[in-house]
């Protein structure tokens, strides 16, 4: 992460990191993002394999957030879990299932640094 992000949102992004990793989330992406938005500092994309493992990654991140004093702003898609989204302020969460995941392809969405330049023509 990089030098614009505060302390607070990067040791909130940590904990939420871990409490993905704790339950084995797939593929789990950080991306700084406080230069491209105001809406947020960390955006964290990761996969879950099934319905009920989003949904429980999601849990862990609120409860671990819960633990150290933060609490979630919103919470959206617990129900489905097909796309779960944690907002902890500074931090977002996205919990996605690897179809859908690969559908929006959030990453590419904001992650400044895959971008590939736009051709210009002549």
């Amino acid at each position: 992460m990089t030098d614009t992000l505060d302390v607070a949102s990067a040791e909130l992004a940590e904990l939420a990191r871990n409490a993905l990793e704790d339950l084995k989330a797939v593929d789990i992406k950080t991306l700084d993002v406080s230069r491209l938005t105001t809406i947020t500092d960390v955006m964290l994309i990761a996969t879950g394999t099934s319905n009920r493992h989003a949904a429980a990654l999601a849990h862990s991140v609120i409860d671990k957030a819960r633990e150290h004093g933060h609490r979630a702003v919103g919470v959206e898609g617990l129900t489905e879990g097909e796309w779960v989204l944690v907002n902890l302020g500074g931090v977002i969460v996205h919990v996605m299932q690897a179809q859908t995941r690969a559908f929006y392809q959030l990453e590419k969405l904001w992650d400044f640094q895959q971008r590939e330049p736009i051709a210009r023509s002549a």
